[in-house]
């Protein structure tokens, strides 16, 4: 009859006048749909959910449909994953930029949000590649099914246990084969930024851990799906500049040597984490701001090969091609696996601010949009892990190292990139979960019975909008007609 019946969060009225069944699709739990074919499915096909007005309601997601309501410019969803409940308004009208670049998921920090309600984010942002510094279980299965690629980590201080080949296959048949039915991982790193640690025990089990962890690899069947490789620092590099020059550093000459034929064997990248951001901090008198930036400038000539650099990173990264070169190696890729830019830092940290941040992420990922190489190899798109997703409130160190995130871990932008994405909001934790799930699936089978009077679909529609409505205890609803 047109009467309210919720108020939203005690502020927004909810209206609807009327609901008419129509398009309704069962498609998460199976013993849900196994006990209710026949006449519920075919009920449920022909359904809809009509609203007056749905502008008020929040942008909600997850991972596992249970429901879907969908209408010509709407749709709601409810899923269950990972231990939560949460539920799901879209618009057909939002639209979200796509990022053609792959992004570091850090987790030192105690504010973030679940690996479940990431998974939505990061979907709906089109980011299709992640990093990770370890094979946290957690996140590998939130990412179930997502199509989403995953780079997983060993620590350094995997590395001496990485040597012994038994202690290496327990790992991998603990943290990696279980999850490669539904999750891909294409790539573990072996370490990262061993060589800056000074540690020569640790240098000498580099290589050992990298060749141990790949054989097993192709011992157990699984080298086709998943490479070897370690993330080094740019402090590799003893020449940086002219590019054409780029040197390794002659103390690390000998373990190089080895990680580049290896490289070469099995056909993985070379990663490097590459910070033009260090360099303007340092000589911020000496390195132009609009250089590390992409900003418009002059640029550098490099005088060997007569080609011009507008940017520090692709400079860099062709610094790094031609040390491989002078190793005697040219079929080895390299990617850059960190590169950012921080947001906020100490005083003595010239240049971190959100304005300078935005610049740099910005008109990197328009570089990668337009699929750039660099002028040594043009042809080349280049293949880059932005660092980081979220700002990380526990990272030691400077401020800086805190403050990386393009979001903060509410799901908002740190400063404006020209991208949008949605993490959806946490109605029921695992706490409440199974009971709320018992509460839809129970009910919902019950009434399944009876059809003909559609109570079981119009039982489950109020359940999901008191959930929704009540999840603040502010609001209540009541149905006249269940």
């Amino acid at each position: 009859d047109g009467a309210p019946v919720g108020i939203w969060n005690g502020e927004q009225q909810f209206w609807i006048s009327r609901f008419l069944i129509r398009k309704t699709e069962y498609v998460g739990d199976s013993a849900f749909i196994n006990r209710n074919r026949g006449r519920a499915r075919e009920r449920a096909r022909d359904s809809v959910l009509m609203a007056d007005d749905t502008s008020s309601l929040k942008v909600l997601a997850k991972v596992s449909i249970i429901l879907q309501i969908s209408t010509s410019n709407c749709c709601f969803r409810v899923f269950v994953n990972g231990g939560e409940l949460l539920l799901m308004f879209q618009n057909s009208s939002v639209q979200t930029l796509g990022l053609e670049v792959g992004i570091n998921y850090g987790q030192i920090a105690n504010n973030l949000p679940s690996p479940a309600r990431v998974s939505y984010l990061l979907r709906s942002l089109n980011i299709s590649r992640v990093k990770l510094y370890d094979a946290d279980p957690n996140v590998l299965l939130a990412f179930a099914n997502t199509n989403v690629e995953f780079i997983i980590g060993l620590g350094n201080e995997y590395l001496q246990n990485m040597t012994d080949p038994i202690k290496a296959q327990n790992w991998i048949q603990q943290r990696v084969q279980p999850y490669l039915t539904r999750t891909k991982i294409t790539c573990i790193t072996v370490g990262n930024e061993v060589y800056k640690t000074y540690d020569h025990q640790l240098w000498s089990n580099l290589l050992p851990a990298m060749q141990t962890v790949y054989n097993t690899l192709v011992n157990l069947g699984l080298d086709k799906q998943v490479t070897v490789t370690t993330a080094h620092s740019l402090d590799i590099l003893s020449v940086s500049f002219p590019p054409s020059v780029g040197a390794f550093r002659q103390d690390l000459g000998e373990y190089l040597h080895g990680i580049l034929n290896f490289h070469a064997q099995v056909k993985s990248p070379f990663l490097i984490n590459a910070y033009p951001y260090f360099a303007y901090k340092d000589k911020p008198n000496e390195v132009p701001l609009n250089y590390v930036l992409f900003q418009p400038n002059q640029g550098t000539m490099d005088p060997n090969t007569n080609l011009k650099y507008d940017n520090m990173l692709f400079a860099q990264i062709d610094a790094v091609y031609s040390a491989i070169k002078a190793m005697g190696h040219t079929d080895i890729e390299v990617r850059i696996s960190e590169t950012g830019w921080p947001s906020r830092g100490d005083e003595n940290e010239v240049g971190a601010t959100p304005e300078n941040a935005g610049l740099y992420n910005g008109n990197l990922l328009r570089r990668i949009e337009e699929k750039q190489g660099t002028p040594a190899k043009p042809n080349v798109p280049i293949d880059i892990y932005v660092f980081a997703l979220f700002n990380e409130n526990q990272k030691p160190g400077p401020t800086s190292e805190r403050n990386y995130g393009l979001f903060y871990p509410d799901g908002t932008p740190v400063y404006n990139i020209g991208v949008q994405g949605y993490l959806p909001e946490l109605i029921y934790s695992s706490a409440t979960t199974n009971n709320v799930r018992k509460a839809f699936l129970g009910l919902t089978i019950t009434r399944a019975r009876y059809l003909n009077d559609d109570i079981s679909i119009k039982s489950l529609l109020a359940l999901i909008f008191l959930f929704f409505f009540c999840r603040d205890s502010l609001s209540a609803v009541f149905w006249s007609w269940l």
